[in-house]
Formats: C-alpha cells, sequence, structure tokens
C-alpha cells in the first residue's frame, strides 16, 4: 500500500525494500514447513512439503499475470492497492499455523543456543547452506534480469512475463515431484540432480541455442520443474538431520544462505550489465555455481545428529 503513494526514494526503499523484504522473512518456507514437519510423520514430510510449495508456485502462476492485467487496466498504483488487499488475506489464513499441542517438550528437546552450536558444528548444514546460496542467486538473476535480457535480444515484454508465469506453473509440478520423490530417495542426491539440470539448462539456453521466443518457453518450462524443487529438498534435510523441534530455527538459518545469494544474483546482474553492456558473465556464474552445488551436495549424510538417532522425529 505504502508503494502505491510512494513519492521519494526513501518511501520506495521503505516499501518495496524494507517492509517487503521483512513481511517476506516471516512468510518464507522455513515457516510454513516448520509447522508442517511437526504435524507429520517422517514418511510423508516431504511430499507434504512439496505440495506447500506447489500450492506457493500456483500463487505465483496465477499472480503475475493478474498483476498486469491491473497495471495495464488500472494503472500501477491501483495495482499495488489490490495486491496489498489481497496480501491481507495472509492474515486469517496464518490462523492455519497454530500449533496448540506442538509446545509439549520432548527428552531430545535441546535450548535455542545449544541447538545453533549444534548446526554450526555439522558439515552438512554448511554444505546446505551453501547450495541454497545458489539456488538464491540462480531464481533471482533469472527473475528480476531475464525480462530485460529477452528484450535485449528484439522479444516484446510479454515474453518475458510469459515465460515467468510458466516457471510458475510448471514450478506446481516440480515442487510436487521434489517434495515425492524426496520421501523415496536421498534427498542430498535429488538436490545435487537438481543443480546439475540447472547448469545444464543455463548453459543450453544462455549460449547454445538462438534466444527466440520458443526457447525462451522452453527454458521457462524447465527451469520451473527445478525452480523450487530444492525448497522441500533442503528443509527435509534438515528436519532429519536436527529434528523438526527447531526446524523453523535452523532451516531459518539456512534460508539466510538462499537470501545473501539472492542479493547478488539481483544486484551483479545488473552491475556486470551496466559495466559490459551483456549478461555473460552472470550467466557463467549462474553455470558455474551450479557445478559447485552438484558436487558439495552429494557428501551430505542425511543421518540424525547422535541426539536423536534411535528417536522418531
Amino acid at each position: 500500500m505504502l508503494m502505491a503513494v510512494s513519492s521519494t526514494p526513501g518511501m520506495l526503499a521503505l516499501s518495496a525494500g524494507f517492509l517487503i523484504g521483512f513481511g517476506l522473512a516471516g512468510t518464507t518456507f522455513s515457516i510454513v514447513f516448520g509447522a508442517i514437519s511437526r504435524a507429520l510423520p517422517p514418511a510423508k514430510r516431504s511430499l507434504g512439503m512439496g505440495i506447500a510449495g506447489a500450492v506457493g508456485s500456483f500463487g505465483q502462476f496465477v499472480m503475475l499475470p493478474g498483476a498486469m492485467s491491473l497495471i495495464s487496466g488500472f494503472g500501477w498504483a491501483v495495482a499495488l492497492v489490490a495486491l496489498g488487499a489481497v496480501g491481507a488475506l495472509m492474515v486469517p489464513f496464518a490462523t492455519a499455523l497454530l500449533e496448540r499441542n506442538a509446545v509439549q517438550r520432548q527428552p531430545t528437546d535441546i535450548p535455542v543456543r545449544a541447538a545453533l552450536d549444534e548446526a554450526f558444528r555439522h558439515r552438512g548444514f554448511w554444505l546446505l547452506g551453501f547450495g541454497y546460496f545458489v539456488c538464491g542467486f540462480q531464481v533471482v538473476f533469472i527473475g528480476v534480469h531475464l525480462p530485460a535480457y529477452l528484450v535485449d535480444r528484439a522479444l516484446p515484454a510479454t515474453t518475458g512475463m510469459t515465460v515467468l508465469a510458466l516457471i510458475g506453473l510448471f514450478n506446481i509440478a516440480g515442487s510436487f515431484l521434489a517434495g515425492y520423490l524426496g520421501g523415496r530417495f536421498p534427498k542430498p542426491a535429488l538436490l545435487a540432480i537438481v543443480y546439475a539440470a540447472r547448469g545444464v539448462a543455463i548453459a543450453a539456453f544462455a549460449f547454445w541455442l538462438p534466444v527466440t521466443a520458443a526457447s525462451a518457453y522452453t527454458f521457462g518450462i524447465a527451469m520451473g520443474f527445478l525452480w523450487l524443487a530444492t525448497v522441500p529438498l533442503t528443509n527435509g534435510v534438515v528436519a532429519t538431520v536436527f529434528g523438526v523441534r527447531n526446524m523453523a530455527m535452523i532451516g531459518g538459518v539456512v534460508f539466510f544462505f538462499h537470501q545473501a545469494g539472492a542479493f547478488l544474483g539481483g544486484w551483479l546482474g545488473g552491475s556486470f550489465y551496466d559495466r559490459t553492456g551483456s549478461y555473460d558473465v552472470v550467466w557463467m556464474i549462474c553455470i558455474g555455481l551450479s557445478v559447485m552445488a552438484t558436487l558439495i551436495n552429494l557428501p551430505i549424510k542425511e543421518r540424525p545428529v547422535a541426539r536423536l538417532q534411535g528417536v522418531v522425529t
């Protein structure tokens, strides 16, 4: 709502920057998945996260063309007011996350500081964090700069919007499939496959194939399957290794790496373009990061810490 009435750079930074960033932190996957992980048994936990991620992806698919229609028909200010009203619906819907029985302590529970120390001493925690850094870098770079990249290649602006909508649409299937497979196969191996496939898709789109509307749509479909497939898998590993009691907190710390990568992906994309007039360097960085993320996820052990071994979490 404040964005709609912003008339100075400071107001825009407060609304579009601080308030939206702060709000995203409180509504992100770590918060929702923390509640889901405590509500479901271990065998169904990964699938539950995948379903939640798929529903969120459906929101992206619906809201992108919806927002564009509002902007075209009524202007950006009215569109922002409408989006603010829709966002307010999250307040009553959030009551679904109330956990009246989750406060009962278990013998394996440890204080917050001890849980963080335990995570920080675990090699898998840092490997997951770097993998999530790569995820954030790639999705924000693509989400922010792909429309401009396509315009530079003489494609209409609607092509970029359509590609982002396709990412949201096919991410529904990708998130669900990742959650489903995560309950049946080792999640670190699946993460490695996702990151490797991202690298191949990016290399094919940016360097191997001509940039056309068809190749852009194909890239959107491929990236859609891989877009947030990392989320249920990463959070599933966190729940398995560290338990569900402090999952939202530990998952939130891992998500910090994602957001650090997101910042760099958005900023470096613009910075390199301003300096070189091209996104080629950042596309190459995305490919190199995919290779690194593939390799660092392979040695992660999906095994509970000693405190939880032999205990169903």
